[in-house]
């Protein structure tokens, strides 16, 4: 085996430019592709900066020539050369280092390779398990190191930022309390107290707010936080948040420092100029107009609300929802009449019953002609109005929902993103943020048939609405806010309660005894007895900024090794089985392999 004694690694392989001509330098890296031309081996030497192109010729350097030959992809190379211009018709305008060419003088050969079980490139066509079993392979891809190496910058920018604005970066406790009052904990046993569990932090919610009350003023972390919950694109169980925390402010301070860091990132990160301030839209509003408290703004489709012109209708599909409190809303799919074809509407009625409606209204207005399934259930002069008020004109789509509000923003929502998705409407090259604010301070849990907190239960309410933690919870309004990008949110954050009676107050409203809060949260409750600053709050989902930033659809993308659907890492075989001594030493018992056991003998 050769080693690199001797050789110093001057450059990296895709930081070499014209201005590097003549000069003598040491390469190292992995074979991406060796062609073979006559007496010339043409080697594409790629590492985390870039690719470049060695070039061996027999007519040089024989030895060197016969080693070059041996060469295959994958293999990890030491290459001595010079650096010399191609000639303009050999010049390649789609590598960053194709003006030049080094001419090998030396080679050594680190480490031999086998055949991947996909090719080392960019926008492979491969399956995800596959890609995750190899990790470490598929991380060399170079798309894959630009999003790394994406992430490592915007945790640069953040760091840099916040220290120039009076933050102070605090670790606060990996292993701490269960506080269960939102997702599912982690939990993790104590050897040395039996029976006892510590909690993996879901965020560090609490420990910052003590920080405030510390006299820290002004903290931030790059912190990992975990949640035992269901997988999808933009979440794992493990991830990582742009943390931060600041006392003595108000909303608007701290929205103005958060737009100073976007437009910081992606300017730095991007050279992309984002306009600020951003738009901000009240809960209801968004609601009202997208349905979704995370709308996406790169396309119009707003709702129209049309209860007004079919609430007197004979047609009970409308009339009915309407009469019982909840409402009939439309989108109007602009230009879209020739594609809406009867297939087309009825796969989108089937699309929007995955979202719990009963089905889809439509009318689509072609030249001198009006297509609708429900016009003999009108008059005429009821779906005029319903045209009218919709705004829509010949050449357009009508897609109507109607049932209780929560079921029309979520189906007309959603259906309103579907349709976008299929008809090519969201502009890819924009980057369109929004604030929400004023959202709902609670929620009403089916499965836990109470009310929960919409966020968590430090969140302060508005102060108008305060007495409405004793009479109408389902009213009162929070000082929180989320900032939104291009549909997914990737922040939020709060004002938080900072007086100890408030705070029980809130708690009550949740249905805690006195008690039980003061088991769960009373070092909380104590410590707010020792003077306590106004103090808020934000954190970003780090993982799903770099996604966006990036241009992918998942965050794996942008994690160097992720869980899958099932919470498990494929590369290493987590999670795993332990060793009984483990858990005798936990004092823990699992009766996973018993169950097997019955299972096997009751066959």
């Amino acid at each position: 085996m050769e080693t690199m004694q001797g050789l110093k690694r001057t450059d990296m392989c895709g930081a070499l430019t014209a201005d590097d001509n003549g000069r003598e330098v040491v390469l190292c890296g992995w074979v991406a592709r060796n062609r073979k031309l006559g007496g010339v081996n043409f080697v594409t030497l790629r590492d985390r900066e870039g690719i470049v192109q060695v070039v061996f010729n027999d007519m040089t350097d024989r030895a060197v020539f016969e080693k070059a030959e041996k060469l295959k992809s994958e293999y990890v190379i030491a290459v001595k050369g010079k650096v010399s211009l191609r000639t303009p018709e050999n010049i390649n305008k789609d590598m960053k280092t194709g003006e030049i060419e080094v001419f090998a003088t030396e080679l050594r050969i680190l480490n031999e390779a086998e055949t991947t079980p996909f090719y080392i490139e960019e926008n492979i066509d491969t399956n995800d398990a596959l890609r995750l079993k190899y990790r470490y392979l598929d991380l060399r891809r170079p798309d894959m190191q630009r999003n790394l190496m994406l992430r490592h910058k915007v945790t640069k920018i953040a760091r840099d930022y916040f220290d120039n604005n009076g933050f102070l970066e605090i670790d606060t406790p990996i292993l701490t309390k269960s506080t269960p009052e939102g997702a599912r904990d982690y939990l993790v046993p104590s050897r040395v107290h039996p029976g006892k569990f510590y909690a993996l932090p879901q965020s560090p919610q609490l420990y910052k707010q003590l920080l405030m009350l510390s006299g820290y003023d002004r903290y931030f972390q790059i912190a990992k936080c975990f949640r035992d919950e269901d997988l999808r694109a933009d979440r794992q169980p493990e991830f990582t948040q742009i943390d931060m925390e600041l006392s003595f402010i108000d909303i608007d301070t701290i929205i103005e420092i958060n737009e100073g860091f976007i437009k910081k990132v992606f300017k730095e990160a991007l050279d992309i100029d984002v306009q600020t301030p951003f738009i901000r839209l009240p809960y209801q509003e968004a609601m009202d107009r997208f349905g979704s408290d995370k709308p996406d703004t790169r396309f119009e489709m707003e709702f129209v609300d049309i209860s007004e012109a079919v609430k007197d209708c004979g047609f009970k599909v409308f009339s009915e929802p309407v009469r019982n409190g909840g409402s009939v809303r439309c989108i109007v799919a602009k230009g879209l009449a020739s594609k809406l074809t009867r297939k087309t509407l009825d796969s989108l009625t089937e699309y929007v019953k995955t979202y719990r409606a009963k089905g889809m209204a439509w009318i689509v207005l072609e030249e001198g002609n009006l297509r609708s399934q429900i016009t003999k259930f009108l008059t005429e002069d009821e779906v005029n109005n319903i045209i009218k008020m919709s705004g829509a004109e010949t050449g357009d789509g009508i897609l109507i929902v109607a049932d209780k509000n929560d079921v029309v923003y979520d189906a007309l929502g959603n259906l309103r993103l579907e349709v976008a998705r299929r008809f090519d409407l969201i502009d890819k090259s924009k980057f369109n943020f929004l604030w929400v604010t004023e959202f709902p301070l609670f929620e009403y849990s089916e499965e836990e048939n109470r009310y929960v907190s919409k966020h968590h239960p430090f969140t302060a309410p508005m102060d108008e609405d305060v007495e409405l933690l004793e009479t109408d919870k389902a009213k009162a309004r929070a000082k929180a806010y989320d900032i939104i990008l291009n549909g997914t949110e990737i922040g939020g954050g709060s004002l938080r309660i900072y007086n100890a009676d408030l705070q029980q107050k809130m708690f009550e409203a949740l249905g805690f005894t006195k008690e039980e809060a003061w088991d769960r949260f009373g070092f909380l409750m104590e410590a707010f007895k020792y003077g306590t600053p106004p103090h808020g709050g934000l954190a970003y989902g780090l993982d799903r900024l770099v996604m966006i930033m990036a241009g992918c659809d998942s965050i794996r993308d942008v994690i160097a090794f992720p869980k899958v659907q099932t919470a498990s890492e494929l590369m290493v075989n987590s999670p795993d089985f332990v060793e009984k001594k483990q858990l005798d030493e936990l004092s823990i018992k699992t009766d996973v392999k018993e169950k097997k056991e019955t299972e096997k003998t009751e066959e």
